[in-house]
């Protein structure tokens, strides 16, 4: 039997975001230490994206773009947001249509699970942007053990990373969640699925892991015990236990027969933290750099029977062409003006030219920029002489070509791309103290039962 999905002809969009995973942390990208096979059934089921990028490489812009298709600069949302739970301001402005918005134009369910990080004020969180459900938290970040999950709600917080310490939202309500944080996303993933396969849907899985803390249950370590260094060892086991979520989704989608009507997009939110155990494989940089390190993903899509299996593209995409995509497939037209492209076209060959003449990055409060026209990357780091790069001779960006001409022409094009964009409307994590001092009440009184 069809479901009612499929008799639309409207697909179920699924959305896998990690976060702070390196670009060399998965099979796919040719690790061969780190184990993910099911991650690596998403990419031999249809397409691996070797030039996969995000549009920023920290957490918060990055997600900003994601969810609403557009370079977040143009909303001024350039800086990782505060937790400010109290302040209308600090969050994806309303003027922004998420792509739950969109996608409930068309009749979809939505669901957002894990981390929000879009704004904590009621007015920003998931239930007010286009989701009929949520369970998650708002914050950065959040640590990974139930035992761990001390405070009871937001008025307990004391401090912006105290918040890492709150019980679980299940929409507006505070729970006492019983397993691992990663388990409990990926339980949760699959609840809906199953509740919600006779209708188009659209899952937004965005899991925490494997930013730190660094966290991991001995079941997931002792995969890697073999390991010596620690930090190694578990962040691995942290990707292992988002891996084995990844498998139990996927085996859902096929025991409800609706795999071939799902479109399931896995990616990193920025490059893997160095710090904090990650690889990047052979590119230079990591999470907060302008380099490949940090801002290529690993990213992959399947859609079986539409999109051919076992492909590797290698034109350049950005995480932007996720919601042009989903919205073309449910015949949605977007409220504002979206940056990304369709993919589809392109992985079918429909379409044989490249789907973005040149791709940006701006970072405001680093006075840095990037931008990439075919195999040409310009990047400039505090202001210093831009640095030209062929990505196809050079991905490693090791050294620079001298082309006083192209340095120009990438630098022109930015410039007339960054006119139309805005600065930072709120304050980020680089002005926590000052903001704390100018609101001492910063998150008294709030959810207070």
């Amino acid at each position: 039997m069809k479901s009612i999905a499929q008799e639309n002809n409207k697909p179920n969009i699924i959305i896998i975001l990690t976060d702070d995973q390196g670009y060399g942390d998965v099979g796919f990208n040719g690790n061969k230490q780190l184990l993910t096979p099911n991650i690596n059934r998403i990419a031999n089921n249809g397409v691996v994206f070797k030039n996969g990028y995000v549009t920023y490489s920290v957490c918060g812009p990055s997600r900003a773009g994601l969810i609403t298709g557009r370079y977040q600069d143009q909303f001024g949302f350039n800086r990782n947001p505060l937790f400010a739970p109290k302040d209308a301001n600090i969050g994806l402005p309303l003027s922004e249509e998420t792509l739950a918005e969109a996608l409930k134009k068309a009749g979809y369910t939505n669901m957002a699970i894990g981390k929000w990080h879009l704004g904590a004020h009621e007015s920003f969180r998931p239930l007010n942007r286009g989701f009929d459900e949520f369970f998650g938290f708002l914050s950065g970040g959040h640590k990974y053990f139930p035992e761990q999950l001390v405070l009871n709600d937001i008025s307990e917080v004391k401090a912006q990373f105290d918040a890492y310490d709150t019980k679980i939202l299940q929409n507006n309500t505070r729970i006492e969640e019983k397993e691992y944080l990663t388990d409990a996303f990926s339980r949760e993933a699959v609840k809906f699925v199953e509740k919600s396969a006779n209708k188009p849907f659209f899952l937004y899985l965005a899991y925490n892991a494997p930013h730190a803390p660094l966290q991991a249950p001995e079941k997931y370590l002792q995969r890697y015990k073999h390991i010596q260094k620690k930090d190694r060892q578990i962040y691995n086991a942290m990707v292992s236990a988002v891996d084995d979520g990844v498998g139990k989704l996927l085996d859902k989608l096929k025991e409800l027969n609706i795999d071939k009507n799902t479109i399931v997009f896995f990616l990193s939110d920025n490059g893997g933290d160095l710090s904090k155990g990650s690889y990047n494989g052979n590119l230079r940089g990591g999470k907060s750099s302008l380099f490949e390190g940090g801002i290529r993903v690993p990213f992959a899509m399947q859609w079986p029977g539409t999109i051919p299996p076992k492909q590797v593209y290698e034109n350049s995409i950005i995480s932007l062409d996720i919601f042009a995509t989903a919205v073309a497939q449910a015949k949605v037209i977007p409220k504002n003006k979206i940056d990304g492209v369709n993919l589809v076209p392109f992985l079918i060959g429909k379409k044989k030219d490249a789907p973005h003449e040149s791709l940006y990055w701006k970072m405001f409060d680093k006075e840095s920029f990037a931008i990439i026209k075919g195999d040409l990357k310009l990047v400039s780091i505090k202001k210093s002489t831009p640095l030209l790069f062929n990505l196809k001779k050079n991905s490693t960006e090791r050294k620079s070509i001298n082309d006083s001409i192209k340095v120009k022409k990438l630098k022109k094009l930015f410039d007339f791309w960054d006119a139309k964009n805005s600065k930072p409307i709120f304050d980020g994590l680089a002005e926590d103290k000052i903001y704390s001092e100018k609101h001492p009440d910063r998150y008294q009184n709030v959810e207070k039962y």
